[in-house]
């Protein structure tokens, strides 16, 4: 392993690609984060060392229009390992995959002209869709022979379709990296897609580690006003991860942060940044405030015992999240 400015860095799978072991989540940008405060996110973010920064191709594209202009005005491209999801129509709940390869190039294009970039550091396909998987490693094998993309990965893939795609991806394309839910209110990926992950060489990228926010502890006791279980468009990430097994979950993170004098959140992102062949964890925090305090978890190895109690107390959510 190696450390940039305080945070580790690690290989994703068996590529040469490294990123840092928290990554920055990006989709809030341009709708809930405004451009002052995505500005002061990256600046922190980059001066903690931390260095893989994710997006995804949306039909407005606020994200990645910010992004682009950050990338140009507050921290240099050059320092950013940019990932990008494609290959999705819709958003929110109404996301719905399509991994053909008219949409994954067009996706593609239209992002790096909003990004201002002419390549991705890690492109994504996220799902599958009703596309043969050849077509769909094909688009993927272009953008890497263009110069378009200079990784690829899957994401939202179930084990046997990312074991199936990497054993199917051409020898100069391979996937280095997969993204998946993964959290202690979300442990699906948390068995077979990790262990297909790392049979394929492939490393994991955990999405959502702090389950949309419950993690942190913020819901204890009341919604929030400006939470995201309060918002329209994001309620749904949250609202599986608030019935009474997920609850006893949070309360044990919640005794665990007492103990280690840490916050909840930092408790929780330490656990899904450590699973075996998890690469780094990509939080998606909105404020400054939010990744300043997730930050905080850079430098934490939970004790033996705790992450032992941990999984024994959120065995209940194995099965949570796996994709349909």
């Amino acid at each position: 392993m190696d450390t940039l400015a305080g945070m580790e860095t690690r290989r994703v799978g068996r590529s040469g690609l490294r990123v840092s072991r928290l990554g920055l989540g990006t989709l809030t940008w341009g709708r809930d984060t405004d451009e002052h405060e995505a500005a002061e996110l990256l600046r922190d973010f980059a001066r903690a060392g931390g260095t893989l920064v994710e997006t995804a191709a949306t039909p407005a594209g606020e994200s990645e229009e910010l992004l682009g202009a950050l990338l140009h005005e507050e921290v240099p491209r050059r320092d950013v390992v940019l990932a990008l999801r494609v290959g999705a129509r819709g958003t929110g709940r109404d996301r719905r995959p399509d991994g053909s390869r008219r949409t994954v190039l067009a996706d593609l294009d239209l992002s790096l002209a909003r990004l201002r970039t002419d390549h991705v550091d890690l492109l994504l396909l996220e799902g599958s869709g009703d596309a043969p998987v050849e077509e769909q490693l094909s688009a993927l094998e272009e953008a890497v022979r263009s110069g378009r993309a200079r990784y690829v990965g899957v994401a939202e893939h179930g084990a046997w379709q990312l074991a199936r795609a990497a054993a199917l991806a051409p020898a100069g394309t391979p996937l280095v990296a997969a993204q998946a839910e993964l959290s202690l209110v979300a442990r699906w990926a948390d068995g077979d897609l990790l262990d297909a992950a790392e049979a394929s060489g492939v490393g994991v990228l955990a999405r959502s580690p702090l389950g949309g926010g419950v993690l942190t502890g913020k819901y204890r006791h009341a919604l929030p006003a400006d939470s995201r279980a309060a918002s329209p468009h994001l309620v749904h990430v949250v609202q599986p991860h608030l019935d009474p097994s997920a609850r006893g979950v949070v309360e044990a993170v919640c005794t665990a942060a007492d103990g280690l004098e840490r916050a909840p959140l930092a408790v929780a992102l330490a656990w899904a940044a450590d699973r075996p062949g998890v690469a780094a964890a990509v939080t998606g925090a909105r404020t400054a405030a939010q990744l300043r305090l997730a930050l905080t978890a850079a430098d934490l190895r939970l004790p033996a015992q705790i992450t032992a109690a941990l999984d024994e107390v959120s065995t209940s959510r194995r099965d949570v999240g796996r994709p349909v």
